[in-house]
């Protein structure tokens, strides 16, 4: 199964991701991680990305497609995976369409500005491997350094309120039109966020096994082998 998670910034849909991921064993893959991992890794890509963010300047639709490419044609994406934070623009999803990815659901995270707003002053990030963490709904062990690597857990400059003011008003122009993109396909399904994130999983579980009615038994049965393991 092929899904796509659309939400505004902070509307919690990389932690959404991360879970049906874990629940399906599918690759949940963010934009922002896998222009850095090319970038490391030295791919063709990877280095034209690199020549933009050296400079400062936002790395072009081609370049990130061409590591969306990249990384889709990856063997851990064979069953499936999950984009999160790609597509941004129309133009992009109509890029992903030429490709020939087969998109089975978009899964739309809705969550108001105001509690958005609020709820990122709280989140905190890893300096050393950029893991993502929330004083509230998803604290580190010590609240001061990362569970996976020891990194010192930091606030980042976008997550104060003015940032994410200005962020969600990009969001509304360029990303928020894909929702109407993909309802047009019959792809779009929204899942209203909750107060708990557990809540919120639990929707997300619901909505994407009855999106996907067709292979709802495979889904338990990946489901049900992973537990097993």
């Amino acid at each position: 199964m092929n899904i796509i998670f659309l939400g505004a910034p902070g509307a919690g849909k990389g932690t959404q991701a991360e879970n049906v991921s874990a629940r399906y064993g599918i690759p949940a893959i963010s934009t922002g991680a896998i222009i850095r991992e090319a970038i490391r890794n030295g791919t063709e890509m990877g280095l034209a990305a690199k020549a933009y963010t050296e400079k400062g300047a936002l790395v072009p639709d081609e370049v990130v497609i061409g590591i969306i490419k990249e990384r889709l044609a990856e063997e851990d994406c064979r069953k499936g995976f999950i984009l999160d934070g790609f597509p941004r623009t129309v133009p992009q999803a109509e890029a992903l369409d030429k490709m020939g990815v087969v998109i089975d659901l978009v899964v739309n995270i809705e969550v108001p500005d105001e509690t958005i707003i609020t709820r990122m002053s709280g989140r905190r990030v890893c300096a050393g491997c950029g893991a993502s963490y929330h004083v509230e709904f998803k604290p580190s062990k010590d609240g001061k350094t990362c569970d996976a690597c020891g990194g010192e857990l930091t606030v980042r400059r976008d997550d104060a309120p003015e940032v994410v003011k200005s962020r969600l008003d990009v969001y509304h122009e360029q990303t928020e039109p894909l929702k109407a993109y993909y309802e047009k396909a019959g792809k779009l399904r929204t899942v209203i966020g909750q107060v708990e994130v557990a809540d919120t999983t639990r929707l997300t579980f619901e909505t994407i096994e009855s999106g996907l009615l067709p292979k709802k038994a495979d889904l338990y049965d990946t489901a049900q082998k992973r537990g097993s393991d």
